[in-house]
């Protein structure tokens, strides 16, 4: 089957496939209050859907596949659902981004169920300032988590954390000395606008260009850019084993490079992560005999994909909390 074209030539790849919108952390800047259900919201997919999901994107020449959320390991089955995305033919990257509660004790058994690539969200590494971050008094856990990681073989653990002005901010420095001790690759995330973080924003958003320049003041140069990299720019610098990441939304171009698609916990296709609207591919997901189908209306549906978002413009379409789709 061939690639996976939009109307601009970009090539996609990568699958971003939220298993739960439920996340039991309270981060300030996705869901201060906690997860509240729905009303008459559908159940997630079912390990047997996301199997015929996957094996669709395949079809279509996807290689990689990121399970997230919300928090993916508050799914009693993530084991399982690891397991079966993992041996879908044509797949050959399975990754996980969590909040690391669980990781301590999920570490290894995620790696022999088929996940190769991890990312954790540590958005402080003070413990008073991750409590007030997230709600909870977790990060020695987490931490420990990362350790039990790498102890499960997995080569690099990418580290995410949304820096905040008056938050968490001065937390800047210690991420980079961290990554001189370990081989972590810490990415910054610029704060994103969406539809209940309206407030925050506007007192703590911390503008990339600030953190770039900081970057090349401590010494960091940008990294040659890989083939199939998505938009984050890593930095390197000599006698550092880890790398810093910087994710920039609203900088110019970021869009250009985009190499990914996304699937809500219900099935519904989001072309772009500030788009209007969802497009159901749940129907299509219940007998792997739809694959075809499948594949038909992903190709039919990825000709609307909008050339970028309206961030800048103050549009963020549908996207109510990260939570709902994964970031």
């Amino acid at each position: 089957m061939g690639l996976l074209r939009d109307v601009e030539g970009r090539q996609f790849e990568y699958l971003r496939l939220s298993v739960t919108d439920h996340c039991n952390f309270r981060c300030v800047y996705c869901l201060p209050e906690g997860h509240r259900a729905r009303p008459g919201a559908l159940p997630a997919l079912s390990v047997a859907e996301v199997r015929n999901l996957v094996s669709g994107f395949a079809g279509l020449g996807f290689w990689k596949v990121r399970l997230t959320g919300g928090e993916p390991t508050v799914r009693g089955d993530i084991l399982e659902l690891a397991r079966s995305v993992a041996s879908v033919p044509g797949i050959r990257k399975v990754a996980l981004t969590t909040n690391g509660w669980r990781l301590q004790q999920l570490a290894a058994p995620l790696r022999e169920a088929g996940v190769t690539a991890l990312n954790v969200s540590v958005d402080s590494l003070d413990p008073q300032r991750f409590f007030r971050t997230t709600g909870h008094a977790r990060l020695c856990g987490v931490l420990k988590g990362i350790d039990a990681a790498f102890a499960a073989g997995f080569d690099t653990v990418k580290v995410n954390a949304v820096l905040m002005k008056g938050i968490n901010e001065q937390d800047f420095a210690a991420f980079l000395d961290w990554t001189s001790r370990e081989p972590v690759t810490v990415r910054f995330i610029e704060l994103m606008r969406t539809k209940d973080n309206g407030a925050l924003f506007e007192q703590h958003h911390l503008p990339s260009p600030i953190l770039s320049r900081r970057l090349a003041d401590a010494g960091w140069t940008p990294a040659p850019r890989g083939e199939c990299d998505g938009p984050a720019q890593e930095f390197t610098r000599p006698g550092h084993p880890g790398r810093i990441g910087l994710i920039a939304p609203y900088s110019s171009g970021f869009c250009q490079s985009c190499n990914r698609l996304r699937v809500s916990s219900q099935g519904g296709l989001r072309l772009c992560l500030f788009g209007e609207a969802d497009f159901s591919l749940r129907p299509l997901l219940q007998s792997p005999h739809q694959r075809e189908e499948l594949i038909d209306a992903v190709q039919r549906l990825i000709l609307r994909k909008p050339v970028a978002h309206h961030l800048n413009e103050g549009r963020y379409g549908s996207t109510a909390s990260l939570a709902a789709i994964g970031g």
